[in-house]
């Protein structure tokens, strides 16, 4: 895959990434789900991911690639020999990360994917595929139980058809519209659902 130049952030951008920070930090006060998060106490932050942060499932350098980049932050543990998060340059390596993790009976503080509802994305072709920009910066990320996904359009990432987040449902819809796939919410994504994408 080429290397993706980052789209500058936008005045939109940082005011919905404080919108979900503040969200995200009151969602840490109370029990979120199992899956998705901690059973209480702070929630840490997104960080920016940069040329320093590979992928934790295939290894590429994340900004490097487009498409959804993902943090999953657990508590206690070292996702693949490293200090949190864990990092993913595709949403659905991550769930897969995820739900191997949760069998082995870790748990996530917070799940957090790229909000396309928060940035000033783009589709490009290249090489025959359509791709969707990549938003590394912590100020994109938002708690996944809040979006509503675009399940296998034909809108790829770094690693292929994949899982692609949108804070706004209206955004998901429309998107779902112009590009195909299925909408679905964190809670519905099974290792099934999973086991469906990529390339």
């Amino acid at each position: 895959m080429c290397e993706q130049t980052r789209s500058p952030v936008s005045r939109r951008t940082v005011l919905a990434g404080v919108a979900a920070l503040g969200t995200a930090s009151l969602a840490g006060c109370s029990a979120l789900s199992g899956d998705g998060g901690a059973s209480g106490g702070d929630v840490p932050a997104p960080i920016t991911l940069t040329q320093e942060h590979s992928c934790d499932v295939c290894g590429m350098v994340i900004p490097n690639h487009p498409g959804p980049s993902t943090e999953i932050f657990y508590p206690g543990r070292e996702p693949a020999g490293h200090a949190n998060p864990a990092r993913f340059d595709s949403t659905w390596e991550a769930y897969q990360f995820h739900f191997e993790r949760r069998d082995e009976g870790w748990e996530a503080a917070v799940f957090y994917v790229t909000d396309y509802s928060a940035v000033d994305y783009r589709t490009f072709t290249e090489g025959g595929d359509t791709l969707i920009s990549t938003h590394p910066e912590a100020e994109a990320f938002v708690s996944a139980e809040t979006v509503t996904y675009v399940v296998a359009s034909e809108v790829k990432g770094a690693m292929g058809r994949d899982l692609i987040g949108f804070s706004d449902r209206a955004d998901a819809e429309s998107f779902r519209d112009e590009h195909g796939g299925q909408l679905m919410r964190h809670g519905d994504v099974t290792p099934a659902t999973i086991a469906s994408l990529g390339r």
